[in-house]
Parts: structure tokens; C-alpha cells; sequence
């Protein structure tokens, strides 16, 4: 889960190591900082479609040359990511570095920055809403092959950024622990006592964000009010039932975190993962369905330009959105896809029914004020 960074993950043929943003500073600081390849300033780091660069084929051609990809803040079993990467290595013959796999959205757009003009910057960005649109000057536009197929509310007119995969904001929990919560009020019931995590830091992470809209909308609130959910986590934090621990799959499988509040993809995938261990179920509450996407970018300093846009094409291409959907998310473009989707993993996705809600740029920038000013205070 996308909070505190654990040990940078690289797959495929080559091994786990631990660096963290500031110790991939101070490493490539004492190698003397390693300069970003020179395609960085070539065709491919300008083009902004893979037609304007000559078609697919030469992008894979160049990205082949690169020969590597830098990926940041991308959990295995998150959105099936782990396999994504698995898939994307195996048919380009491109190794992927994918660092920082639990970082939040803002420390993406962090790791970037301090590793400007770096070959071991990210290449691209997985990034929540919210961060996205305060950032797009890091970005550089870049519109896919299937590009028409993403809702026009789901993407930056000039391609900047684009909705990849979302879902819905949910509580997972252990059926052997706690009682199936019916609402988000629940939660504040003693039986929940110590058991409640939320994914993050909700000034930083949009899941954790998302959870409070999810709160708010269970206890009066609205896209537009969001207050009501920072009241609910101080009074959850008030009763001693709210967790102060990032929840990850070794917290859940251990039981420290019997209750977690995160994108419905994302608890659904440790059901699977946990099956035999623990009775672990989702549930998105009736009375609070927010919903939401995170979005691709393309770092405009990129140091493999080629391998960054050629990921873009994988990832919204057929093959990539029914990777998404085989880890219980919703891909961007399945309302398009017919019977290309996968009909299976389709019908694998939790249940939602009843009113549901997608905040607009506008209630974003709003909730996300009103966080800024008073989360810290509620909860500390």
C-alpha cells in the first residue's frame, strides 16, 4: 500500500535493494551524479503522440535502445502492477527499475525533483488526482494511440495527465475480528477499537484523501463539504479506534490492521492474496460511494523519453487495461472495450449500486484546502 517506502523493488532478472529517495540522492551526490542519457533531448523526449515520433514501431525501436525504465510508487499487488511490469518487460525486453513501490503521489513528484537531470529519475508518474493537477508543469503532454477512448473528464485536454485505472473507496476487514460494518459510522462502534487504518496521510496520498471524502459523505458531508470527514476521523481517533499505522499486507495478514479504508481494487486484491489465511472482505459503503482515478504522466525530464511513452501505449492498450482489470480495478477505457475486456476479471469487481460520486477539479481543490488546514490538528 502506497505510504511509508519500503525497500525499492526492482523485477524481472535483477534483485531487491533498499534506497530511499535521500539515499538515491546521497549515492548518485558521491558518484558524482551520473547525467540523464542524450535522448533525453532528442525526438522522443518532445513527442507528443507515438505517430509524431513515426509510429509505435519506431517508439518501441528507441525504447528498446534506452533499454531501461524508471517507475516510482508502484506496489506488486496494487492494480496488478507486479504483473503489468512482469508483462511490460517480457514483451519490450526493457528492464524496469520500479523504486519507492509504497510512496505516496507527493513523494513522486519529490523523488523527480531531487533527481533532476539523473538517469535514476522517474520516467513516469502514478499519481492522484490532487497532486496531478499541482504539478503539471513537471509533466510533459503526451496522448496515446487509444486516447479518444478516455472519457474527456478523465484526461488534460493537451495530455499532460490521463485517468489510467480507479475504482472505489472502501473497508476492508477481517470477518474473523470485527463485525461486517454496514456503514462508515460503524467504524466508530467499541467493537472497532485499535482496529482502524486509513491508506496514508490524505495530504499527500489520494487514497487516504479519498477515504476522508468517503467519511464525509457517511456523516452529512458532500464532494463540496468535506469537513464532516475530518470530524469523523477526530472522533474515530477520539473513541481509540483509529490505527495510526500505514496499512500494508503484512499489517493486515499479522493483524494489526484488522480494518483498512482504501480503493476497493486494492482491498479486493489482498482477499485473494489472503485466501486461506484470513477471511478478509470488502464492502463500499451505500452511503458513501466516492469514486476516483489516478493518473499517468510523463516526466518531461525523463531520462528514457522513448521507454516513458512506449509504458503509456502498454498501459492503454488492450492487453495493459485487462491487466488492470485482472487486479480488480476499473481501466479508464472499459466502458469502451466490449467483449475485449476480460468478462471474468469484469465480474470479479465489488458491487456498487446507488448514488455515486466523482469529485470535479473544483470540490478537489476545496477539500483539499480544508485538509491542509485542519487534518493535522484533528488527528494529532
Amino acid at each position: 500500500m502506497r505510504a511509508n517506502p519500503p525497500p525499492v523493488l526492482k523485477r524481472g532478472n535483477v534483485t531487491t535493494k533498499l534506497i530511499g529517495v535521500g539515499a538515491l540522492v546521497l549515492a548518485v551526490a558521491a558518484c558524482g551524479a551520473p547525467p540523464a542519457k542524450e535522448t533525453q533531448t532528442g525526438a522522443a523526449g518532445t513527442a507528443k503522440s507515438a505517430s509524431e515520433f513515426g509510429g509505435v514501431d519506431k517508439l518501441v525501436e528507441a525504447a528498446k535502445k534506452e533499454g531501461k525504465l524508471n517507475v516510482i510508487a508502484l506496489p506488486p499487488d496494487w492494480a496488478n502492477y507486479g504483473k503489468i511490469i512482469e508483462a511490460f518487460e517480457a514483451k519490450y525486453g526493457i528492464e524496469v527499475d520500479s523504486a519507492q513501490p509504497d510512496a505516496s503521489s507527493q513523494e513522486e513528484i519529490n523523488a523527480a525533483k531531487q533527481l533532476k537531470g539523473n538517469d535514476r529519475a522517474p520516467d513516469v508518474f502514478d499519481l492522484g488526482l490532487n497532486v496531478a493537477l499541482a504539478n503539471k508543469d513537471l509533466f510533459a503532454p503526451y496522448k496515446v494511440s487509444t486516447w479518444d477512448d478516455i472519457p474527456a473528464e478523465l484526461k488534460d485536454a493537451d495530455g499532460l495527465y490521463y485517468g489510467d485505472y480507479g475504482g472505489f473507496m472502501s473497508i476492508g476487514y477481517d470477518a474473523a475480528k470485527v463485525p461486517a460494518p454496514t456503514s462508515v459510522k460503524d467504524l466508530l462502534k467499541p467493537e472497532y477499537k485499535g482496529k482502524v487504518a486509513l491508506n496514508g496521510n490524505p495530504t499527500e496520498a489520494g487514497a487516504a484523501f479519498a477515504g476522508v471524502v468517503m467519511a464525509s459523505l457517511g456523516n452529512g458531508g458532500s464532494a463540496d463539504d468535506i469537513a464532516p470527514g475530518v470530524e469523523f476521523f477526530k472522533q474515530l481517533k477520539q473513541a481509540g479506534n483509529f490505527q495510526p499505522v500505514d496499512p500494508s499486507p503484512a499489517t493486515i495478514e499479522s493483524g494489526q490492521t484488522p480494518v483498512v479504508i482504501d480503493w476497493d481494487y486494492t482491498n479486493a486484491a489482498q482477499t485473494d492474496k489472503l485466501k486461506g489465511k484470513l477471511d478478509w472482505k470488502v464492502v463500499v459503503p451505500a452511503e458513501a460511494q466516492i469514486g476516483g482515478y489516478y493518473n499517468q504522466a510523463v516526466n518531461k525530464d525523463a531520462p528514457h523519453p522513448a521507454a516513458a511513452r512506449l509504458w503509456q501505449e502498454f498501459l492503454y492498450s488492450d492487453e495493459g487495461q485487462n491487466l488492470y482489470l485482472q487486479g480488480m480495478s476499473r481501466p479508464v477505457r472499459l466502458d469502451k472495450m466490449g467483449d475485449k475486456a476480460d468478462k471474468a476479471a469484469k465480474d470479479k469487481l465489488p458491487k456498487t449500486d446507488g448514488k455515486q460520486v466523482f469529485q470535479t477539479q473544483a470540490q478537489a481543490d476545496k477539500a483539499k484546502a480544508v485538509l491542509t488546514a485542519t487534518w493535522a490538528q484533528a488527528i494529532g
